[in-house]
């Protein structure tokens, strides 16, 4: 095997949308090098950092409709009920919310927790606030998924954060999706918030590392957690 094969088969995938940016970030390097020669390498290790922020991993999901997956890599940092943004439009009472805050050396891709049709999807602009506060939710920047499910609607928003400058995502109304798969991204550092039906058993804690597509954060009453389930890998 060539080294070319080597690396190709080892590397970790940078996803399509951060090319723009490590070239931006390599170009800054050459110029500011011109200026002074350690500038170049101070650049390079920015530009080295930037391939690393828009990693893509392929992931290994295991299928079940009575679980919920993470759709974010990142830490566990709120548990409990919440009312969900008025935009969603899923009432006013309380629903379990599952948020995972995502620094600026997570991966940044995002996977549907659940499969299911989306039903609405919803872009509200909004303040920069730290995403590890509790009123991101409701002020920051965000954009809103509700997916159908044979549970009832679940919810996943993409908040931004305070360094988080755009959010992408590459689903909308009306697409069908499968449980893991990639549906958005968000820019340098933010938070995802799940809202489920009451009758989940949350499957994680706070603190805990989560990763996208893989942790099953949550479970529906009644789920049979012994049976094995498929796996696809994406």
């Amino acid at each position: 095997m060539s080294l070319v094969d080597t690396i190709k088969k080892t590397a970790v995938p940078i996803h399509k949308a951060g090319w723009p940016f490590i070239a931006a970030f390599f170009i800054v390097a050459v110029i500011i090098g011109w200026i002074w020669d350690p500038l170049f390498y101070l650049g390079l290790l920015l530009t080295g950092w930037c391939a690393y922020f828009f990693r893509d991993p392929e992931r290994v999901t295991r299928i079940n409709p009575d679980w919920v997956v993470s759709p974010a890599d990142g830490v566990v940092s709120a548990i409990g009920p919440a009312v969900p943004p008025e935009e969603l439009d899923l009432g006013e009472e309380p629903r379990t919310r599952i948020s995972v805050f995502m620094d600026v050396f997570s991966v940044h891709v995002n996977r549907a927790p659940v499969a299911g049709k989306i039903i609405r999807q919803v872009h509200k602009p909004g303040k920069f606030l730290n995403a590890d506060l509790d009123k991101a939710s409701t002020e920051n920047e965000r954009n809103g998924f509700v997916f159908e499910t044979s549970h009832g609607p679940v919810a996943a928003v993409q908040i931004a954060g305070l360094v988080a400058r755009r959010i992408l995502s590459w689903k909308s109304a009306g697409d069908e999706i499968e449980q893991g798969e990639r549906f958005g991204l968000i820019r340098f550092g933010s938070r995802l918030d799940i809202y489920l039906p009451n009758d989940v058993t949350p499957n994680v804690a706070i603190g805990q590392n989560a990763i996208a597509g893989e942790t099953v954060i949550a479970h529906f009453s009644g789920a049979d957690v012994s049976i094995e389930p498929t796996t696809r890998t994406d």
